[in-house]
C-alpha cells in the first residue's frame, strides 16, 4: 500500500495541469468504487433529477475497487471518486502536496452481507472458526472491517482450524466469481448482488457484516484540492442533491424506491431493489448528513491499524473539509 501511495503521488505531479481547466464545465466526471444499492442515494439524485436541478450532469465510471477509483482521482481522470476513505488516508500519510480530500460522507458502516453456502438461520460468529471467508483486497475497507466485526465477535484471524481465515488475495470485483468457482466457505457481497445470488440458488446470506462491526466511515466523496479550490460551488450543489435523494428514499413508498433507482439497475428486478433498499435502511447503512465527524475518522483507522494496514496516524483536517457539507445542512 506504500509503494501504491507514492506512485499515485507522482501520477498528480505529472497531470494536474493538463486538467486545470476542468471546472468550467457543468460536468462532474465521477469513477464509483463498484455499483451497488448501497449508493442508493446518489443514483436517485441523478434520476430524480437533482442533479440537473443544481446545474449539473454526472458522468460516471466504474473502477471495480477503491484502488482504481483512487487512481482515476488521482491521475486526474475522475473530478469526484466515491470511494473508502482508507484510501486518502494511504495516500495523504505519504505527504503528497496535491493531496485528495473527503468533502462529503455518504454510508456509515460496512454494506457487506456474508453469504454461504448453505442455510444458516441461527448464524452465530462463532461458528466461522477454521473457515474461509473471500474477504477481498488486502487493505480495503471490506476487508478491514470484516476482520475487525470477526474480532469484536470473538474470533481470531488466522489460517489454523482454530480461527477464521480470511482470504485477501482475490480483488474486490473478482470476490463472487472467485466463490461461485468454488473457493471459501463464505464471501461477501453488497445489494442487489447478494439478493440476486441467493434468488439463483447459489448461497444464502447469513449475517451483516455491518451490524456486527459497528459505525465505520466506509464510503465518500473525494476530490483532490486542487479541483475543490476551482470548484467549490459545484461540489456544495453536488452534495445538496445526495442529501435530497437520501431524504427522498427514507420516506419512500416502495414504487417511490423502485423510479428513483430502476434506471441504475435495470436487469434487477423490483422486488429485489426495494428489499435493498429496504435492509440498508435498517442497518442504518447511509449517514444522515454528510458531515463526517473526527470521532468517526479515528475510528476507521482504530480499524485500519487493527488490520495491521496503517503505518502513520494522519490528521482529520489534513484529509476531511466539511465546509461544503456544513453548508449544504443549514438547509435541513
Amino acid at each position: 500500500m506504500k509503494k501504491f501511495a507514492i506512485f499515485l503521488a507522482l501520477i498528480v505531479g505529472s497531470v494536474s495541469v493538463v486538467f486545470a481547466g476542468c471546472g468550467s464545465s457543468n460536468v462532474i466526471r465521477l469513477n464509483e468504487v463498484t455499483h451497488s444499492i448501497f449508493y442508493a442515494p446518489f443514483y436517485a439524485a441523478i434520476n430524480l433529477g437533482y442533479f440537473e436541478e443544481e446545474g449539473i450532469e454526472i458522468d460516471l465510471t466504474n473502477g471495480g475497487g477503491s484502488d482504481q477509483s483512487m487512481t482515476a482521482l488521482l491521475s486526474g481522470s475522475a473530478d469526484i471518486a466515491l470511494l473508502g476513505p482508507e484510501t486518502a488516508v494511504y495516500v495523504v500519510g505519504e505527504g503528497a502536496k496535491n493531496t485528495p480530500v473527503i468533502v462529503g460522507q455518504l454510508t456509515k458502516r460496512d454494506g457487506s452481507l456474508l453469504v454461504g453456502r448453505n442455510p444458516e438461520p441461527n448464524f452465530k460468529w462463532e461458528s466461522l472458526k477454521g473457515k474461509e471467508i473471500i474477504g477481498g483486497r488486502r487493505g480495503g475497507s471490506p476487508a478491514m472491517s470484516l476482520q475487525y466485526a470477526v474480532e469484536l465477535c470473538g474470533l481470531e484471524v488466522g489460517t489454523n482450524p482454530q480461527q477464521c481465515n480470511i482470504n485477501l488475495d482475490v480483488a474486490f470485483n473478482l470476490v463472487v466469481g472467485a466463490f461461485e468457482a468454488g473457493q471459501g466457505d463464505y464471501c461477501t457481497m453488497f445489494e442487489p448482488t447478494a439478493s440476486e445470488y441467493v434468488a439463483a440458488g447459489k448461497g444464502y446470506i447469513v449475517a451483516s457484516v455491518g451490524e456486527a462491526s459497528g459505525e465505520i466511515p466506509f464510503t465518500c466523496f473525494m476530490a483532490m484540492q486542487s479541483y475543490i479550490n476551482k470548484n467549490e460551488k459545484k461540489i456544495e450543489k453536488f452534495l445538496n442533491a445526495v442529501m435530497r435523494a437520501y431524504n427522498y428514499l427514507i420516506n419512500a413508498t416502495d414504487e417511490e424506491i423502485v423510479t428513483a433507482l430502476k434506471p441504475s439497475f435495470a436487469t434487477t428486478e423490483d422486488s429485489i431493489i426495494v428489499s435493498s433498499v429496504r435492509n440498508y435502511i435498517e442497518f442504518d447503512a447511509w449517514v444522515s448528513t454528510p458531515v463526517m465527524s473526527e470521532d468517526a475518522f479515528n475510528r476507521l483507522q482504530d480499524v485500519m491499524e487493527n488490520a495491521g494496514e496503517l503505518e502513520k496516524r494522519v490528521k482529520f483536517s489534513d484529509v476531511v473539509n466539511n465546509k461544503y457539507a456544513e453548508n449544504v445542512m443549514k438547509n435541513y
